[in-house]
């Protein structure tokens, strides 16, 4: 499962060393985040792959990682099974298109992107857990009173 590290300019995918042998891929991925443009949540990642490994590891149903190149475009992948992942469409990156990635930290993904976070590189689920939660006014939820007979 990877580790999502956000700051005020990038996200970061910490891959681990099995992660990398899979992805062949040697340092961990540095997203700028003015790159990122839409960030969608699924069930079934499998169904967002798109064109061939190049390099990459593939064993269907299990395992898909590295750069899948199509049409292009090259996309880093890194699915497990059928988990919950998280599809990343990017602009204007040097490198990738589209991430592609299982993990469960997802929703908070999303979260942490809509928040000011610090300079220092941070896990997404710590900055949602420490992030204050906003209050909206009048957000008193309506009174259902039975109208009587």
């Amino acid at each position: 499962m990877v580790t999502l590290l956000l700051d005020q300019t990038q996200l970061e995918v910490v891959l681990s060393p099995i992660e990398r042998a899979a992805s062949f891929h040697r340092d961990n991925l540095r997203i700028p985040r003015d790159t990122i443009t839409k960030v969608q949540l699924t069930d079934d990642a499998w169904t967002w792959l798109r064109g061939v490994p190049n390099p990459g590891t593939h064993i269907p149903g299990v395992l898909a990682a590295g750069s899948w190149k199509a049409a292009g475009s090259v996309d880093f992948v890194l699915i497990r099974r059928r988990r919950p992942s998280v599809v990343i469409d990017l602009d204007a990156d040097d490198d990738y298109r589209r991430l592609i990635f299982t993990t469960r930290h997802g929703l908070a993904l999303t979260q942490a992107l809509r928040l000011d976070v610090s300079a220092e590189p941070a896990d997404v689920e710590e900055i949602v857990a420490t992030a204050p939660t906003p209050v909206a006014k009048g957000s008193k939820r309506p009174v259902i009173r039975p109208r009587p007979a």
